[in-house]
């Protein structure tokens, strides 16, 4: 394992050493890899020796988030109340200090890009440049054309389709694959030596989900804990659903139940895949969670057909 913990992508990787474009943007499935190779592309651009050594005191910074020339914009998950936001979004507030008037953050992007650079190159990483509005990539568009300090940009999306076309236009576009199943492997028995074939299936080649390993066995179990539940009696299926509304993790129960009905007919898998995607847009709404989930139970039950 490296210290930007890039499992597979070497052909990525060599692709990227030859490029000497100032923004990408990656592309590929959750949880691939993408922020790993962001972080190697900052890396190729502050290393002691260019070549992303992994050894020398910026690339570490790098590796442990701490370097004073990298800048990670992630969408807003919470309101200024602290409630989980609505709608993922990645403010315009954030790209210019002119635009916060509230003094929401302490950094602004372009503000931040015209200070000049402790090392070589100021690297800003948008996790997620699909929740970018139209205000947001204006406010920073003058700036992506005409990189102050020869600054570096990395946008990170799953879907082209859902980035602003001013900004994948201005970009070169790199896709990150899944990751070979061979390497997948050898990569779980370097980190814990075991093979785990049912994490394995869940990951479908994205390294993120073996550094999350535990979490992801959590929310398995818990959703073949709620499949037996509705496969079971009316009562049973209830209860379940109130226990996992007290656990419940937005990031990876939502993948696991769908894993859960892996095996039952598409048509099943349909109708769970709707009953889901109800239920979190009425988590976002602010609706009761123990009426949401007890919703999803009957509405998961119909699915399986159960009566």
């Amino acid at each position: 394992m490296n210290p930007f913990d890039i499992i597979g992508h070497q052909d990525v990787l060599q692709t990227l050493r030859t490029q000497s474009a100032h923004a990408f943007l990656l592309l590929g499935p959750h949880r691939v890899g993408r922020k790993a190779v962001a972080h190697f592309i900052a890396a190729l651009a502050n290393c002691a020796y260019g070549t992303a050594c992994g050894n020398c005191p910026s690339c570490l910074a790098i590796a442990r988030d701490t370097h004073t020339d990298v800048m990670l914009v992630s969408p807003k998950t919470e309101t200024s109340t602290g409630k989980q936001a609505r709608k993922k979004l990645i403010p315009v507030k954030v790209i210019t200090e002119r635009r916060d008037e509230t003094h929401e953050y302490d950094q602004h992007v372009v503000e931040w890009l015209y200070i000049a650079p402790h090392t070589r190159r100021k690297v800003v990483i948008f996790d997620g440049a699909e929740y970018l509005n139209n205000e947001a990539a204006n406010a920073l568009l003058k700036t992506l054309e005409e990189p102050p300090h020869r600054s570096m940009f990395v946008f990170i999306a799953e879907d082209q389709q859902l980035v602003i076309p001013t900004i994948v236009s201005r970009c070169a576009r790199i896709f990150v694959p899944p990751v070979p199943e061979a390497q997948m492997q050898q990569a779980l028995m370097e980190l814990e030596n075991n093979i785990d074939p049912e994490l394995l299936e869940f990951a479908a080649g994205r390294p993120g989900v073996l550094f999350e390993r535990e979490t992801v066995r959590e929310a398995l179990s818990q959703a073949r804990a709620l499949v037996q539940g509705l496969e079971s009696s009316m009562l049973d299926a209830l209860m379940a659903a109130e226990k996992l509304e007290k656990t419940f993790n937005p990031e990876w129960h939502p993948e696991a139940l769908l894993f859960a009905f892996r095996h039952h007919p598409l048509s099943a898998r349909a109708k769970a895949d709707l009953a889901l995607s109800d239920a979190l847009e009425a988590l976002e709404q602010y609706a009761n969670p123990a009426l949401v989930f007890q919703v999803l139970a009957l509405k998961l039950r119909e699915a399986l057909g159960v009566v």
